[in-house]
């Protein structure tokens, strides 16, 4: 059985720093329980190489507390014989969390995890930003991922109160979300990859909800 490896993480304030928010959030603002009505996020559409269509799926925890993104076949690699386009995968998904009326949203923490086999002296990295539909791209948070590994890995990022970009209240703002993962063999000799999928489906990404009241 594969073991989970913390790598470590990174707070999402630079991401986040270059989006306008219209209703700014405090912290006696945010809900500490969800709303109760049942809430249905679409996967409007997917795009990139590291996700051809049907490779990919998002589904809402039991408790509306958090969604999560899950790939088949989001694998980057590099090293003898492997072509150099393989060695950069990025994914776009485009997607509409269905908010119950009366409340926003934004994301407060995300759990990113995957598998690497990166030998010594390949250099690995995992990138990713969100954010909302009409509103300004932010730069993405890079992951450095050490060599050598044979193991999952896993970055949480925090996102402060401050910081948090909130959903506008009463508008159909889908939520765009880009990710990417490189791989190149540096020094190494033999081929290694990176991948944000598992064989037993058991590796996600999870993006964690913060509820506020429309005001």
């Amino acid at each position: 059985m594969r073991k989970l490896l913390v790598r470590g993480g990174a707070a999402l304030a630079l991401l986040v720093s270059s989006l306008m928010v219209s209703s700014p959030a405090r912290a006696g603002n945010i809900m500490d329980d969800p709303p109760s009505d049942r809430i249905v996020i679409d996967l409007v559409a997917m795009a990139g190489s590291g996700c051809p269509p049907g490779t990919a799926a998002v589904a809402v925890s039991p408790d509306n507390t958090a969604f999560t993104t899950i790939y088949s076949e989001y694998v980057a690699e590099a090293g003898p014989g492997i072509a150099s386009t393989q060695g950069r995968k990025n994914c776009q998904l485009n997607v509409l969390v269905n908010v119950p009326q009366g409340f926003t949203f934004a994301i407060a923490k995300v759990d990113y995890r995957g598998y690497g086999l990166l030998q010594q002296g390949a250099v690995a990295s995992q990138r990713a930003n969100y954010y909302f539909q009409g509103m300004s791209q932010s730069t993405y948070v890079n992951h450095p991922i050490a060599a050598p590994l044979d193991d999952n890995w896993m970055f949480s990022d925090d996102v402060p109160v401050a910081a948090m970009v909130w959903h506008p209240c009463g508008e159909r703002r889908n939520l765009n979300i880009n990710t990417e993962l490189r791989v190149s063999k540096g020094t190494s000799r033999d081929a290694s990859y990176l991948a944000m999928d598992s064989i037993d489906g058991s590796i996600t990404t999870t993006y964690h909800f913060a509820w506020q009241r429309c005001r």
